[in-house]
């Protein structure tokens, strides 16, 4: 069987706070540009998890290393999971007697360095288990944060800062937009709630909905996988499709957007793990060397000369992380 080497960690975007992007040369890094860790311990190929708020970038190593890039500063050990937010910062970090039962999750405000005290904690809470209807197994831990373990709750940017979930929801992952929200639940199934004005909610409506409700388009079609931009919606069911819809002003669903000139083309790709963007595009987070936006799927053509396999991609605001691997031979 083929291996891979270790995966290596690449920038693009804005950068206007020092955030960890490439070069970091002026407001900007136009095409993707390996990462600067402002931490001359940690390795780029040792980054676990990352989340990009506007001004700064919180990054975990899979060794429990959190950094703070940006307008924030700052590290802590024995971090398994972090949220960035520019109204608030959630950290899941060990319990005293290290990795296992314990944990504890911490607020603080975005400028804080994680020194002091946090604005709240409170333990984590354990992870479940639960079962399908057919009476299989299933997994039901939670995702990344913001979905907390036990995945009966969820962090929320403005107060409360910490809400529960409906207890016969099985959540699995949970993704925040500007105004909404977005649940994938253990069966598979996509609910949403939160502001509709946009049409991001996906009901058919630009009505609010105060709580999950349930996406009937979508049913008969389990999802592996939600996003939520600003003000627009995605999903990539299990064979691979992918569902967009709500706001469309810079051809983020990849639909003609008025205002934008595109020869109508969108590229054709050659094999798996290629990366394909499209959206707005003013400080070069879309990757093609320029400052343009688009309304067309297009390829990153940087990972295609350096023949790398794209394994992971976090969209912060206004740039764009990606983790990119050198396939090995058999």
């Amino acid at each position: 069987m083929a291996e891979e080497r270790p995966g290596s960690w690449f920038g693009f975007g804005f950068c206007g706070f020092g955030q960890a992007l490439g070069s970091g040369r002026g407001r900007q890094v136009l095409s993707p540009e390996p990462l600067r860790v402002p931490d001359a311990g940690t390795d780029i190929c040792d980054i676990g998890s990352l989340s990009a708020a506007w001004s700064y970038t919180a990054i975990v190593s899979s060794a429990g290393r959190l950094l703070l890039s940006g307008s924030a500063r700052g590290a802590a050990d024995g971090c398994r999971d972090a949220w960035a937010s520019e109204t608030l910062r959630a950290v899941l970090r060990d319990g005293p007697g290290g990795p296992g039962p314990g944990a504890e999750l911490q607020a603080w405000a975005p400028g804080a360095a994680l020194r002091g005290e946090p604005l709240w904690a409170r333990p984590a809470g354990p992870e479940e288990a639960g079962r399908e209807d057919d009476g299989a197994a299933c997994e039901t831990r939670a995702g990344p944060l913001p979905l907390l373990p036990g995945a009966r709750a969820h962090l929320s940017p403005r107060p409360p800062l910490c809400r529960p979930l409906c207890p016969a929801l099985r959540a699995r992952r949970l993704a925040l937009g500007a105004e909404h929200a977005l649940l994938l639940d253990a069966a598979g199934q996509v609910l949403s709630w939160g502001g509709g004005r946009h049409g991001q909610l996906g009901h058919g409506t630009l009505e609010a909905e105060p709580a999950p409700r349930l996406l009937e388009a979508l049913q008969g079609l389990r999802v592996a996988a939600v996003a939520a931009g600003g003000w627009h919606s995605v999903c990539v069911g299990e064979t691979g499709d992918i569902y967009v819809w709500g706001w469309n002003e810079s051809g983020q669903l990849a639909l003609p957007a008025r205002g934008l000139a595109e020869d109508g083309q969108t590229d054709a790709g050659e094999g798996t793990g290629e990366l394909y963007t499209w959206g707005w595009g003013k400080y070069g987070q879309l990757g093609h060397g320029d400052t343009a936006s688009r309304d067309r799927p297009r390829r990153v053509q940087c990972f295609v000369r350096e023949q790398l396999r794209v394994t992971a991609v976090s969209c912060g605001p206004w740039n764009t992380y990606v983790r990119a691997v050198e396939p090995g031979r058999s």
